[in-house]
């Protein structure tokens, strides 16, 4: 388990188990690969950053991490892999987060959408991303470089 303090300063507990915070997590965020390149989104407010969101009822982690990636970028996912879960202990609530890794099949026409303006592909990630002010504060902890890391070390990237 890793401890630390995300971009607001609230405790966050990263992990590369099974499911150690909740067998029914009600977020996902997708690391996700388009040949051999990074796709993110651009949120309206926060900017670049991997797809991600809310579970929705009656849905399971795994089926939102494929909506969002859909409603996101237009990204169909070919192949996705359960990575590990974070919690952020924020000061009003507590979040729960399953992080996924997917390769993505095809990306099909998408129109923005309320809170996104679609795919955009990266060759490589900035260094000094917490320093960047494109990119999401979601970018800017250790729950990024550290899912890196497991990715690597799982061949995975």
């Amino acid at each position: 388990m890793i401890t630390f303090l995300d971009f607001y300063q609230n405790p966050v507990e990263l992990s590369f188990e099974d499911h150690p915070f909740s067998q029914r997590p009600l977020h996902v965020w997708v690391i996700a690969v388009y040949e051999g390149k990074w796709l993110l989104t651009r949120h309206k407010q926060r900017g670049y950053e991997f797809p991600g969101g809310k579970v929705e009822q009656g849905e399971t982690a795994e089926e939102a991490a494929r909506r969002e990636v859909m409603e996101e970028t237009g990204g169909r996912i070919d192949e996705m892999h359960y990575i590990g879960q974070y919690r952020v202990r924020g000061r009003g609530d507590t979040v729960i987060k399953n992080i996924y890794f997917a390769k993505i099949a095809a990306l099909e026409k998408h129109l923005a959408v309320d809170e996104t303006d679609g795919a955009f592909l990266f060759e490589r990630l900035p260094k000094r991303l917490e320093q960047n002010k494109q990119y999401s504060f979601m970018m800017k902890d250790r729950v990024l470089p550290e899912t890196l890391r497991v990715l690597a070390e799982r061949r995975l990237v």
